[in-house]
């Protein structure tokens, strides 16, 4: 591992649908609480807290 590239994985940004600008926002598929997203988005939306729980699931471990 090169000294530039520090100690985590280098990984490319997770494509994410564009924000809502006001209701109606969709649910979160985990636990069902309303997400930065509008409903008309198509695929899996995540509140903020079970999109960051997700992230840090899915991170290099090292």
């Amino acid at each position: 591992m090169s000294e530039e590239s520090g100690p985590y994985c280098e990984t490319p940004p997770a494509e994410s649908p564009e924000r809502a600008e006001g209701p109606p926002y969709a649910e979160c598929v985990l636990c069902r609480k309303p997400t930065e997203y509008a409903e008309s988005v198509k695929g899996i939306t995540l509140c903020p807290v079970c999109e960051w729980q997700e992230a840090q699931r899915t991170a290099c471990s090292g």
